[in-house]
């Protein structure tokens, strides 16, 4: 296998902006679009033979529940993938070297301790969110066995985030669709012909977790660069967890209270009943093509910043934004047209019922229409969390869309017990938090502060 070697130029931090950012961005692109399908899959197969019930199991509290725990160490893990990009942008190959291998001991940890708690606390949280009698035993089912499958998930992650700081994003997507394809295959077998309904969709995601985690492990041990991975090596650098945890952490905390805000929406979804919850359930699935497509442009910028943050290349930095803000806008304008021209086909995938559909149909006319909204939170946010800038970005997030959305579903829902209440949350809270984000990109000092630190 041909591997990256030093001696060949870095483009990320040499190259034309806007040419390695759309270099970077495309395979990530069809990463995430495979890590949706990846998921979408299960919603569908359950959705269409088992009944909504199990769609709303296996997506709706149960889902919500579990990016909770994984959201936060995603974002903790984060912070390793900054510092690389830095560490590797500035050449110092050691440095890079004890990073990875610090990386991969916190996924074993940090997988360890979420399956724990996964497996533990599942029937006691879906109780607190209210979900119905009528799903929530399979959701329980659900959740306990995809939590066994954790560790290999986490490592993976942690894995693909090493390969895009270094400026690898296609390897990750090659096996992505790998792992996809293996999915889709198991579900089959255990849904369709071994009738073993939402045990055996949890029980092919974990399969299917465990091929790609092999094949990330494969590669960093193979690679004959700086972040080449030795089984051995694998422990804690104190030093450096410490930065893994300065920068990662503040995204791990954005990410539980992304989390614990969308545990209360769900609980005010759960309390219109199943065919809300299902509704809710599968317009996540298509909400999901605008999500993996920020999250694309968001990881990409991270990368770019955090390399040339560490090359010193600081006037790439602000022109990178200009370029990948001008991107996201033109994407999420066409998303919003083709998601609201296709709703009811996209809905069609996942339910026949006349009901879901049309509830679905009017969460996606409050929501779809403001996708532009949310832009400057992830091209901006990326870019200060590339550079360092973890702190104020996390304390933005956490009190313009979650503190308020929180304060919206508790506040004025009440008053107004409809969906579309629920639903108008997003586009309010993300607004907010826009106008936040300019106004601390443009006048709050964080480029000059976070050069400051890195001295």
């Amino acid at each position: 296998m041909k591997t990256q070697t030093r001696e060949t130029s870095n483009q990320i931090t040499e190259g034309v902006i806007w040419k390695q950012l759309l270099f970077f961005f495309f395979p990530i692109l069809f990463g995430t679009f495979f890590q949706q399908l990846y998921n979408t899959t299960d919603a569908v197969i359950v959705g269409k033979f088992v009944g909504k019930e199990a769609l709303a199991a296996v997506g709706g509290p149960a889902s919500t529940l579990i990016n909770l725990l994984i959201g936060f160490f995603m974002g903790l893990s984060s912070g390793a993938t900054v510092i690389i990009a830095q560490y590797y942008g500035a050449k110092k190959d050691e440095d890079v070297r004890k990073t990875v291998h610090t990386a991969m001991a916190l996924s074993i940890a940090g997988g360890a301790v979420i399956m724990a708690l996964g497996i533990l606390l599942s029937g006691a949280a879906l109780r607190a969110m209210n979900t119905p009698e009528e799903i929530l035993s399979l959701s329980a089912v659900y959740m306990r066995v995809y939590f066994l499958g954790v560790i290999p998930a986490l490592i993976y992650n942690m894995g693909s985030g090493i390969l895009r700081a270094v400026g690898d994003s296609k390897r990750p997507l090659y096996f992505l669709i790998l792992s996809c394809a293996a999915n889709i295959i198991l579900d089959i077998l255990f849904v369709t012909i071994l009738k073993m309904g939402v045990v055996g969709v949890a029980v092919a995601t974990a399969l299917a977790q465990v091929i790609s985690a092999l094949m990330v492990l494969v590669t960093l041990m193979r690679t004959q660069d700086s972040y080449q991975l030795f089984l051995r090596e694998i422990r804690f650098s104190p030093t450096l967890l410490h930065n893994i945890v300065r920068i990662g952490l503040p995204a791990g905390i954005q990410s539980t209270m992304y989390s614990a805000s969308n545990l209360i929406i769900q609980s005010s979804i759960n309390a219109f009943g199943t065919d809300t919850i299902a509704a809710w359930t599968a317009y996540g699935k298509v909400d999901g093509i605008f999500w993996m497509i920020m999250g694309a442009y968001g990881v990409s910028i991270t990368t770019f910043a955090g390399q040339n943050f560490g090359a010193g290349r600081y006037d790439r930095i602000k022109k990178s934004v200009r370029i990948c803000l001008g991107m996201a806008a033109l994407t999420s304008v066409l998303l919003s047209v083709i998601v609201l021209a296709g709703g009811r086909i996209f809905f069609g995938l996942f339910t026949d019922d006349a009901g879901v559909i049309a509830i679905g149909l009017g969460m996606m006319r409050v929501i779809s229409p403001s996708y532009i909204t949310y832009i400057c939170i992830e091209i901006l946010g990326g870019t200060m969390r590339g550079c360092g800038d973890a702190i104020l970005p996390m304390l933005m997030t956490c009190v313009g869309i979650c503190v308020l959305r929180v304060i919206w579903n508790l506040a004025v829902v009440p008053l107004r017990p409809e969906v579309s209440t629920v639903a108008f949350s997003y586009p309010l809270t993300w607004s907010v938090t826009s106008v936040l984000f300019i106004v601390y990109y443009l006048k709050g000092g964080w480029l000059r502060r976070c050069r400051g630190m890195s001295r």
